[in-house]
């Protein structure tokens, strides 16, 4: 019922290992107060990145910077890190403080070292980092996608807009839900996706019988991480599930790897 994303984003690793490992720098930008949740939690987020660039013999160097720094200022920073021969990739750790403007910071990364394909130009060369988690979620599973029904539950930057636009014409049939949506027709879907980031928003009664539930959404409840899907009971309904944590963030976390191999080689 439980589909192990460690297990998944260590099989991802262990490919990588095989592979010719690039002879340059992994970058990540941070932005904010130090005294911020918001970075305590994004540096705990970086930090997983970075045992995984160790495992893999990869330098993995942070930039920081205090949220005072001005725009112009924050994207020449970005451009010069960009521009360093050494450096074959370059994270962009969101969200950015608010009075920054997200398209402007994403833009001043070069596409061919943007490992988490977050613009249209480096789309072109690596699939987005959610995208290829539901393909590897899927292929575990040799699931089929032709003749099924997929809800995308949220419409964000980072996960709901780019999942709903790959695979709009690759399923039967998709359909975008919000937050605030009515979620009582879910049960008409065979898989459902949600990055809405609302703890416990969807319940296994919610969900069609033999249904596949990938979670990338993450809240804060009694002092814990928990995912958008409450999926006690879900042995009951035969769903198959990702955990939160433990489901989509390592896979995610691998994927990053695998598309700093393929930008650093030349895919």
């Amino acid at each position: 019922m439980i589909i192990k994303g460690k297990e998944i984003a260590q099989k991802i690793i262990e490919g990588l290992k095989k592979e010719n490992r690039p002879d340059k720098i992994l970058a990540a930008v941070l932005v904010g107060s130090t005294s911020s949740p918001q970075v305590a939690q994004s540096k705990s987020f970086l930090r997983q990145k970075e045992l995984m660039a160790k495992e893999l013999g990869i330098v993995f160097e942070l930039f920081q910077f205090g949220e005072d720094i001005l725009e112009n200022d924050l994207i020449a920073e970005i451009k010069k890190i960009s521009a360093d021969p050494e450096i074959g990739g370059i994270i962009i750790q969101l969200p950015l403080p608010k009075h920054y403007e997200q398209d402007k910071i994403l833009a001043a990364v070069d596409p061919k070292k943007d490992v988490d394909a977050l613009t249209p130009e480096s789309r072109k060369l690596v699939n987005p980092l959610p995208v290829e988690v539901v393909w590897d979620v899927l292929g575990i599973m040799n699931y089929e996608l032709g003749d099924k029904a997929i809800a995308v539950i949220g419409r964000g930057f980072l996960v709901g807009k780019p999942i709903a636009e790959y695979f709009k014409d690759k399923c039967k049939k998709l359909e975008v839900f919000h937050s605030k949506s009515d979620l009582s027709n879910l049960k008409e879907f065979d898989l459902v996706i949600s990055g809405v980031g609302k703890a416990g928003l969807i319940k296994p009664k919610m969900l069609k019988t033999g249904a596949i539930a990938i979670d990338f959404g993450y809240d804060f409840q009694d002092g814990k991480i928990k995912g958008d899907f409450d999926l006690n009971g879900a042995e009951e309904r035969n769903i198959q599930f990702t955990p939160t944590p433990g489901g989509t963030g390592p896979i995610l976390v691998a994927e990053i790897f695998k598309n700093f191999y393929k930008l650093c080689n030349g895919l």
